[in-house]
């Protein structure tokens, strides 16, 4: 089982930027990808981007399309989420996982990093 670790949270006004990274223990089946997701106070755990290991093929949450920017780091076994024109709604504890589409493989999840955007 691939441990993960997230990174890069913080604090930021609305209209700033964050960049988060996951760093995965070990290699990632080329069949699989990489997704981010979010979970908010009250609210349940949401995808928020995806990208397909083997290709790159990136896709989005229709809430963060044109703002975020998933990317891969292969030989790292890393992954990034460049989040521009965060919005105070974007505010929430994010995570990583591997992914098949738009659902998470892993039932275990990691600590997270919480993303707070002030308005």
């Amino acid at each position: 089982q691939v441990q993960l670790v997230e990174s890069g949270g913080g604090l930021v006004q609305a209209g700033g930027s964050l960049r988060l990274s996951c760093a995965a223990s070990g290699r990632i089946p080329s069949s699989y990808g990489m997704g981010w997701f979010r979970q908010a106070p009250g609210k349940e755990r949401e995808f928020v981007a995806g990208i397909r290991w083997g290709d790159g093929y990136t896709y989005y949450a229709d809430s963060v399309k044109g703002r975020f920017t998933i990317s891969r780091d292969t030989a790292k076994y890393t992954e990034y989420l460049q989040m521009n024109s965060l919005k105070p709604e974007d505010t929430a504890v994010y995570y990583c996982n591997v992914v098949q589409g738009r659902t998470a493989r892993d039932d275990s999840w990691g600590q997270g990093t919480q993303v707070t955007v002030s308005s």
